[in-house]
């Protein structure tokens, strides 16, 4: 039996939308790479900003993004769309960027443990974004869970279903830590709010 060839599909990737350039990228990976190339252009500040938010730092964020980005290119293929793109990709975001908090708060008790600082192991300091300062100065006195629900609700823009699949919450649970976290956040900065 030979192999039949799909012939080549001429299209325009900006104009399609993120379904048929999901469906476009599984026929064509890894020979061409037009219609992946696409979806990641589309949500590539996104994904780093979100990641920059988790992580704190735009170097890591820098390549935890990298690390996202190949996984959705090897993993496209058995994406089984039962839910959007966008949904499974801040799914593998969230999941990657937990997996990388977790290894650098390791590491900083390591650090402590052996009484290193790991400031001084910096090279050169990190540039101050001075746009995403705000967000970033409201969200320190709130919990991970909360900050990772404001983050993926602002940022990542996704519904509150999308939310509560990706961190394995109910829906109403979700929506419930949401509420209680911006009105947290209006308490404790009603002061600026007001000026």
């Amino acid at each position: 039996m030979t192999d039949i060839k799909v012939p080549y599909q001429r299209y325009v990737p900006q104009e399609l939308s993120d379904e048929e350039l999901v469906e476009h990228a599984k026929n064509e990976l890894f020979h061409v790479t037009r219609a992946y190339e696409e979806l990641m252009r589309r949500y590539q500040r996104t994904l780093f900003n979100v990641c920059a938010r988790y992580l704190g730092n735009d170097r890591d964020a820098d390549d935890v993004s990298q690390e996202i980005m190949l996984k959705v290119l090897y993993g496209l293929k058995k994406f089984e769309g039962k839910s959007k793109f966008k949904t499974w990709l801040y799914s593998i975001t969230y999941n990657e960027c937990t997996t990388q908090y977790r290894k650098d708060r390791r590491k900083r008790r390591l650090f402590d443990a052996l009484s290193l600082n790991p400031l001084d192991e910096e090279i050169e300091p990190e540039p101050i974004d001075t746009k995403n300062n705000d967000l970033d100065r409201w969200l320190v006195g709130v919990n991970t869970i909360d900050r990772e629900i404001i983050i993926l609700r602002f940022v990542a823009e996704l519904e509150f279903q999308d939310i509560a699949s990706i961190m394995h919450l109910g829906l109403s649970a979700t929506k419930m830590r949401y509420k209680r976290a911006i009105d947290r956040l209006r308490e404790n900065f009603s002061h600026i709010i007001e000026d």
